[in-house]
């Protein structure tokens, strides 16, 4: 087996470019899809590639390179609008999955259940997508084409996530459920970002994941949310169209779609709050 190791940035670039190698990094997903006997040739590991990892203010938001783990996301001094991400991280796997797993290969696997998109989706979250050409960045939501699918062309690599600056009374928090409280695929999750302002909700942004191929926004359902108070939050009835309308939930040995989206109603109506109070 083909085993390459760059220390650089470039050297990466050039090696993606030259052998069209997989993609390794904490291998948390890595290793648990590859079927027995099978292997991978060539591969690259950029966990020697100081560019593309820890996190950095910029004048526009934030950086949060590639590399960087859970355990550094959950870790660091961020605004509360991170908060979710922060949350979510805490329940990526294990300590040591924590320890492994990066943000860049969260959102590269593509899963419905990856932990961290929600949250990144209700940041704004940007990818930026770099190579020997040059760099380009997208919306995450235009990044993760569909299941195992992601719009990376030959050659280039996934090098951080941009977070554009949030107010600072934007508030986040992230409900998840599964069959037990850690260590466990999601039968559904939710994101929520909410700024409340003189009692009423100015600003809302609530994401879904494991109920779709892809975690999405709510749009209609933030729109409905501006100007409410927690209050008549409490006793909003959440509806499947138009409130939850993106979403089309499956039916497999976690949950049915019924069920998902009896269940995606109320964990949004817990988020929401949690946001409002800041928890």
């Amino acid at each position: 087996m083909s085993y390459f190791s760059p220390t650089s940035a470039d050297e990466a670039y050039a090696l993606v470019g030259e052998t069209g190698a997989r993609i390794i990094a904490g291998c948390t997903d890595f290793f648990p899809a590859l079927r027995a006997g099978e292997h991978h040739d060539p591969i690259i590991d950029l966990t020697r590639i100081k560019e593309f990892r820890g996190i950095t203010e910029t004048a526009s938001g934030w950086r949060i390179g590639a590399l960087t783990t859970w355990t550094e996301i959950v870790r660091s001094d961020l605004p509360p609008a991170f908060r979710s991400l922060q949350q979510a991280g805490r329940e990526i796997g294990s300590i040591q999955i924590q320890n492994r797993g990066t943000i860049g290969g969260n959102i590269c696997n593509a899963s419905p259940a990856a932990d961290g998109v929600p949250p990144l989706l209700t940041l704004n979250a940007r990818v930026e997508i770099s190579s020997q050409s040059g760099r380009r960045e997208l919306p995450l939501q235009a990044f993760i084409k569909g299941v195992r699918s992601v719009d990376l062309n030959p050659g280039e690599i996934v090098s951080a996530i941009h977070v554009p600056q949030c107010a600072d009374d934007l508030k986040s928090t992230f409900h998840k459920l599964g069959s037990r409280t850690h260590m466990v695929i999601s039968i559904a999750m939710v994101a929520a970002a909410i700024a409340l302002r003189d009692g009423r909700i100015a600003e809302a942004r609530v994401a879904v994941g494991s109920c779709s191929p892809v975690a999405r926004r709510l749009p209609d359902f933030e729109v409905r949310l501006s100007g409410m108070t927690p209050e008549q939050v409490a006793t909003l009835e959440i509806v499947a169209n138009p409130d939850l309308s993106p979403l089309s939930p499956i039916t497999d040995v976690r949950g049915s779609a019924s069920y998902r989206l009896d269940v995606v109603s109320e964990l949004c109506r817990r988020a929401v709050l949690a946001a409002c109070e800041g928890n």
